[in-house]
């Protein structure tokens, strides 16, 4: 079961069926046992405040004022909030303080930073930022900073083989997410298409539906999914012949393409909008976020590229 619908479909079938329930307990309460009754008034009382209590929806602590350094820091080093404005900054602001309350960040032989911390918590809001209900990554409960690259298996820091920027776990390591310090901080300095820290947390949002494929069914209407296979592949092809810009690690898969797609459309949207219009207006859907500032989720310079992608 999808976890983001799992809730709705919990809230109905207690609400059914605590209908039932209390109609039930009406008829067994008119039965003429005094001592029975009673019983049966308790019973119920306390199993009516179980419930009361084990579903409702917990009251959220507020948020604490935004530390100006913390503000300094974004402006200097997250061109995507630095870029947004007033109001939408204010919610950035909060949705950064949410991430950390309920994401540990811990470092594994280096020291974390309020640098390194506002700096995940970005990767992780950023390609979320589009949807306006957002909370937080329900399954993530960690995220694992190391020194430099590691090694996949048994994440050892030291010697040959460390070519891993980032990760995200699996088996004992479930709910957690490993990134390179010097990784994830390259990402939000360099003015190229690669982010480690919004590629791994994109590899989070493919696994929403269940699968991480690179399909994102739960961000894509069924319309476009087709159009989103069919661009996937013939992109592929493309960088395998040398005829695309994109980073040739997104042919390794498509959860990469995804991953390595997301990247670019974050870290430089006004040349992806350039050189890829189509999947640039995909992306703008999928993450229902109008990066080329038109007016418009799904158009580029004006253009509705979705309604031509959804009659192919």
């Amino acid at each position: 079961m999808n976890y983001w619908r799992a809730y709705p479909k919990i809230s109905r079938y207690y609400t059914g069926n605590l209908h039932t329930f209390w109609i039930y307990a009406f008829l067994v309460i008119m039965t003429p046992t005094p001592t029975l009754t009673i019983a049966i008034i308790v019973a119920l009382v306390l199993f009516g405040l179980f419930l009361y209590f084990l579903f409702r929806k917990p009251k959220e602590a507020e948020l604490k004022p935004f530390p100006r350094r913390w503000r300094v820091i974004l402006n200097q080093k997250v061109r995507f909030f630095r870029e947004l404005d007033v109001e939408e900054q204010t919610r950035f602001k909060r949705r950064v303080q949410r991430f950390l309350r309920e994401v540990k960040i811990t470092g594994v032989d280096t020291k974390v930073s309020t640098q390194d911390k506002l700096l995940v918590a970005a990767s992780g809001i950023i390609p979320t930022f589009g949807f306006k209900n957002w909370n937080h990554y329900p399954r993530l409960v960690e995220v694992l900073l190391y020194k430099d690259s590691f090694r996949r298996g048994d994440f050892a820091t030291e010697g040959e083989g460390r070519d891993v920027g980032g990760m995200v776990g699996g088996g004992y390591m479930s709910g957690k997410l490993l990134l390179s310090k010097r990784a994830l901080r390259h990402g939000f300095r360099s003015f190229g298409p690669d982010n480690t820290g919004i590629h791994e947390f994109v590899h989070l949002l493919d696994r929403a539906d269940g699968d991480t494929d690179g399909i994102p069914e739960y961000f894509l209407d069924n319309s476009y999914l087709i159009p989103w296979v069919e661009m996937m592949r013939s992109e592929m092809e493309a960088i395998e012949r040398g005829q695309s810009d994109i980073d040739e690690y997104a042919t390794t898969n498509r959860a990469e393409f995804l991953a390595v797609v997301a990247e670019y459309f974050f870290n430089q949207p006004d040349k992806f909008a350039e050189e890829h219009p189509k999947l640039f207006a995909l992306c703008e859907h999928i993450f229902e976020q109008d990066l080329d500032e038109d007016g418009g989720i799904g158009t580029v310079h004006g253009e509705d590229l979705l309604s031509e992608l959804a009659k192919e």
